[in-house]
Parts: structure tokens; C-alpha cells; sequence
């Protein structure tokens, strides 16, 4: 019997940090997440390396980052030579199942060299009951909403909001089927005869938008303890181009308060239901006796502006919080070493790989740009002296930007601005370092944000004369950091 750690990866589309309530969202309901950073470790500073889904994902699953194959686009996936997480580990002996989303291979891949078990939230007919499927993702055949008073004579077109979907509708969603699937192989797995760990990669929708969910969910949050919204962008200076832009064509500019904080309270409400889903995860494993034996990862590919800014959604090179400071809990399997809590200081998506690899006690056989947390899960310090999310494109480089989306889509005010040739879609990077950010950008003006004085990101300080050091030592960094990580050379082809 192999004696390692089992592992799962539970992760959500599109989940801030600051809508988990132990790291001080007063409106939160997220008791799963909270019990697991009570019994483990919940890393505040955890930034992702892009802030859309596709590079993300190719980096928290290679511990590359997204320039170094050129996996910084929406719709660039891996080569066959690429490395991977989920195929290391199967190699490594792991029993892999890999359940819901994609983004990072095509999607007519064969899964076999990457998994054991496959089931994208559709399939598997005779393990889960998907009769009457609905696939809200994407907002594709969705149930009709309840849409609150308060919206009455706006035009939610471009906003992404739904609002209340009626009970039982999404009982057999896309969310649901992938955790009942993740049961069922739970409820498969006898503790005293498992031959060999598993790895499930459990990724889910939720809360990504449209903003709708059912009850109970939809009720649970109270919008009176909402945390204040930051500003509309327009009332800013020096903020990045493609959030004006963006703005402009979103038509939300005649939003007040009350509208923001229900966009708000319903995507709370879709982190709740996603915590539930977790926490039914955890349970199946405390059932079957897994539990003390399986380090549980919880955290999403990147964050959600909700409002913040006056914007819905994502943009692809805006590096605000929001955006970038992803959830990362992870509860330790009992024979790991672990000092309980909140922990401060920067790590990175980027840092999954070498960690799973170190609990596994296996080599990734390439080079890589993550760091193992299993130190600073055992209470020591963060590994990095900085981390760093990228994204954007050069002018030309019409094969870096999504398919163009006409006006009758709720993506159009995004795709647009990514279509023209100006300095909105400029290609960025971003290091955090310390208690400050920094932003480099192509085409336009840098940033600069002192995050202890000016949390919301409010003040670009780059122009700052007192903060000119401060500017050089963080552009020196950000170029040895290219220096180390650009270029890559392959350790090997694979030839098939």
C-alpha cells in the first residue's frame, strides 16, 4: 500500500480573497473555507500569475509562469511537450481524477494521459443524474431570474446580473454534477484497501458571472454589512486605460449604491454556494474515513472586479486586488506539519506544483518557478521576496486576443477594447513586494500603490518624487525576474 497523501485541488472560477469571511469580508458567509484556515494555514497575500482564466491555469498547473511557453492568452493552451501537474502525478502513481473545467488543453485532447477519471460536468451518465441539464457558465441556457426591484429602468445587458434563479433550477448545473462526481468516487474508495492516492482536480464555475444563484444562497448575505465598494474609476488618476474603457461601454454609469451592493450580495451568495459544495467534499472524506490522510487545497484561478471600480467582471491586464488576490486555504493531511492560521507575506498559484510535489516526495524532472509551501505551512517564512501576475498583448499581435464578440454579447464592452489598437490592451506586469505594488505597462503610464496606506489602490504614487527609490528597486526587480524566467528551454520533446 502507498502510504503518501492523498490530494485534492478544490478551485473556483473567478473568486476574490476578500469575499472569504476570515480575512474580514463582514458579509461573507464562508464557514468551510474559514473552519479549513482554523485546522490549516490561509495565505492572505496569494496573487495569481494572470488575471483571466486559460494563463492562469497553465501556470498554477506547470509552475511556469505565463510568458515562459506563451500561455498568456485566453485561448493559447499547452503544447503536447508541456509539462503538467495532473500527468506528473499519474506518472508518480497517483490515482488522478480530473473533474469540470478545462482551459489548458484543447478540448479534444484525449484526457487520458493526463487522468485516470474524466468528467467534464456532462458526461458519466450511469454516476450522476444529468437529466435536464443546465450549463449557466457563460451565461448559455440559463434559467429565468428573478430580477430585484431596484433594477427597474436600468439595462442590465452589459452589468452580467441575473439575480434570483428559481428553486430547483440548477439542481442538475454543471457545478453540482462535478461534486456529485467527486463523491461518488469518494464513496468508491474503501480507506482500508486503497492501493494507491488519488489526486482529484475538483474545478468548478462558481461565482464566476452572470451574478444569479438560487435560494438559499441568494437570501443568505445581508447587504447592509457589505465593506465599502471602491470608487468609480473615472473619479481616479492614473489608473490602467482599458478599466476607463471598459467603463464607458459597460453602461452602468447610472448605478448607485443600491444596485452595486445586490451585484455584490449575489456574487457573496455564489461564494457561499461554492463554500457549501467544499464543505460537502470534506465531509464525504471525514465519512470515509480519508480525512486525516488527504491535504485539501482550496482557491480559485483569479478574482472578479464585481462592481469595484464601476466594473463587472474581469479585464486581462489590470492587476487591482480584486483581480489578482486569489483564496489559497490548504488543510494538511495529519502527518504534516502545520501552525494554524491566517499567514501573511507573498506566495503565488505558481508555488502548487513544487508544493504537491513535495507532499508526494516526487521530482517535477524540470525546471520551475514555484516554491514548495510545506515550510511555510509548518509556520516557516514565505519563500519569496516577491511575486508577480502579467497579462496583455503588443500592438500586431492579433493572435493574442479573443475572438471578436459583437454588441449583443455581455463580453462586448471587454472584447472591444481588446480589439483596438490603443494603449487599452497594453501588455503588463505587476510585482508585489512588500507593501507595495508595481505595475509596468507597454504602452501607457506605470503604477505604483502603497497597499498598507492606500488598500483600495486609489493613489498612483509613480510619479511621486519621494517614492522614486522605491519605483527603481521594484523595476529592478521586475527585470531580473524576466531575466530568470524568460527564454525557457524545454528538458525534453515529446515525440508523439
Amino acid at each position: 500500500m502507498d502510504n503518501r497523501s492523498n490530494i485534492v485541488w478544490f478551485v473556483a472560477d473567478q473568486m476574490r480573497a476578500d469575499s472569504m469571511a476570515h480575512l474580514g469580508n463582514p458579509a461573507a458567509s464562508t464557514p468551510n473555507l474559514d473552519a479549513m484556515a482554523q485546522e490549516g494555514v490561509s495565505f492572505a497575500d496569494a496573487y495569481c500569475q494572470n488575471p483571466v482564466c486559460v494563463p492562469s491555469r497553465c501556470s498554477f498547473l506547470t509552475g511556469l509562469y505565463p510568458h515562459t511557453l506563451g500561455h498568456r492568452t485566453m485561448h493559447f493552451m499547452m503544447h503536447r511537450e508541456d509539462p503538467n501537474i495532473l500527468k506528473t502525478m499519474k506518472e508518480a502513481g497517483y490515482e488522478v481524477v480530473w473533474i469540470g473545467r478545462n482551459d489548458f488543453i484543447p478540448g479534444s485532447w484525449s484526457k487520458e494521459r493526463y487522468c485516470d477519471h474524466f468528467f467534464d460536468g456532462t458526461d458519466l451518465v450511469d454516476k450522476v443524474d444529468v437529466e435536464g441539464l443546465k450549463m449557466h457558465f457563460g451565461g448559455k441556457n440559463l434559467p429565468e431570474p428573478e430580477v430585484p426591484e431596484v433594477y427597474d429602468g436600468f439595462d442590465l445587458k452589459y452589468s452580467f446580473f441575473q439575480g434570483r434563479y428559481p428553486e430547483g433550477s440548477l439542481d442538475h448545473d454543471l457545478d453540482w454534477n462535478c461534486v456529485n462526481a467527486a463523491l461518488a468516487f469518494l464513496d468508491s474508495i474503501n480507506s482500508e484497501k486503497q492501493e494507491k492516492p488519488f489526486f482529484i482536480y475538483c474545478t468548478l464555475s462558481f461565482p464566476h458571472p452572470p451574478y444569479g444563484c438560487e435560494e438559499p444562497w441568494y437570501s443568505l448575505i445581508d447587504r447592509a454589512a457589505l465593506p465599502q465598494r471602491r470608487p468609480d474609476v473615472e473619479k481616479l488618476k492614473g489608473k490602467a486605460s482599458i478599466l476607463t474603457a471598459i467603463r464607458e461601454r459597460q453602461d452602468m454609469k447610472g448605478w448607485g449604491e443600491p444596485q452595486y451592493d445586490e451585484m455584490r450580495a449575489v456574487y457573496l451568495g455564489m461564494v457561499a454556494r461554492w463554500d457549501h459544495m467544499l464543505g460537502l467534499v470534506l465531509d464525504k472524506l471525514r465519512e470515509r474515513g480519508l480525512y486525516d490522510d488527504t491535504t485539501v487545497f482550496a482557491f480559485s484561478d483569479h478574482g472578479d472586479l464585481t462592481g469595484d471600480y464601476g466594473i463587472a467582471e474581469k479585464c486581462q491586464n489590470s492587476f487591482e486586488d480584486p483581480l489578482t488576490n486569489v483564496p489559497l486555504v490548504v488543510k494538511p493531511a495529519a502527518s504534516l506539519k502545520v501552525e494554524s492560521g491566517v499567514r501573511q507575506g507573498t506566495v503565488g498559484l505558481i508555488d502548487l506544483p513544487a508544493t504537491v510535489a513535495d507532499i508526494a516526495g516526487i521530482d517535477l524532472g524540470y525546471v520551475q518557478f514555484g516554491n514548495s509551501l510545506l515550510d511555510v505551512i509548518a509556520g516557516g517564512k514565505t519563500p519569496h521576496d516577491a511575486i508577480f501576475c502579467e497579462g496583455g498583448r503588443i500592438h500586431g499581435e492579433w493572435q493574442a486576443m479573443e475572438p471578436e464578440h459583437g454588441p449583443e454579447s455581455a463580453y462586448w464592452p471587454r472584447i472591444s477594447v481588446q480589439h483596438e489598437e490603443g494603449p487599452a490592451h497594453t501588455k503588463g506586469a505587476m510585482v508585489r513586494m512588500d507593501n507595495f505594488k508595481y505595475v509596468m505597462r507597454l504602452y501607457e503610464n506605470d503604477q505604483l500603490y502603497d497597499l498598507e496606506a492606500d488598500p483600495m489602490e486609489l493613489v498612483n504614487l509613480v510619479d511621486d518624487p519621494a517614492y522614486a527609490p522605491t519605483v527603481i528597486k521594484l523595476r529592478e526587480r521586475l527585470l531580473r525576474f524576466y531575466m530568470e524566467t524568460a527564454d525557457y528551454v524545454p528538458p525534453k520533446f515529446d515525440k508523439r
